[in-house]
C-alpha cells in the first residue's frame, strides 16, 4: 500500500510542476516530433468533402479570424 501512495505522490508531484510550468510559460504541451505538420499534411481528416461537424468548426475559426482581424482595440 505505501508503494500505491508513494507512486501517487510522484505523479501528483509531476502533474503540479507541469501545470506551474505552464502557467508560468503559456505554452501548451507539444511532442518533440512536430506531428503531422512535418509531413505537410495541414488537417487529420484527408477527405474532399468534410463532415457537417467539421464545417461548423471551419465556418467558426474563420468567423473569429475576421473578428481578430477587424477589431479596432
Amino acid at each position: 500500500m505505501s508503494t500505491f501512495f508513494a507512486a501517487f505522490v510522484v505523479l501528483l508531484v509531476f502533474f503540479l510542476l507541469m501545470s506551474i510550468g505552464y502557467i508560468v510559460k503559456k505554452k501548451a504541451v507539444e511532442g518533440s516530433c512536430g506531428g503531422l505538420g512535418v509531413l505537410g499534411i495541414e488537417k487529420a481528416c484527408d477527405c474532399d468533402d468534410p463532415c457537417d461537424k467539421r464545417k461548423r468548426r471551419m465556418a467558426e475559426e474563420e468567423r473569429r479570424q475576421k473578428l481578430e482581424q477587424n477589431r479596432i482595440i
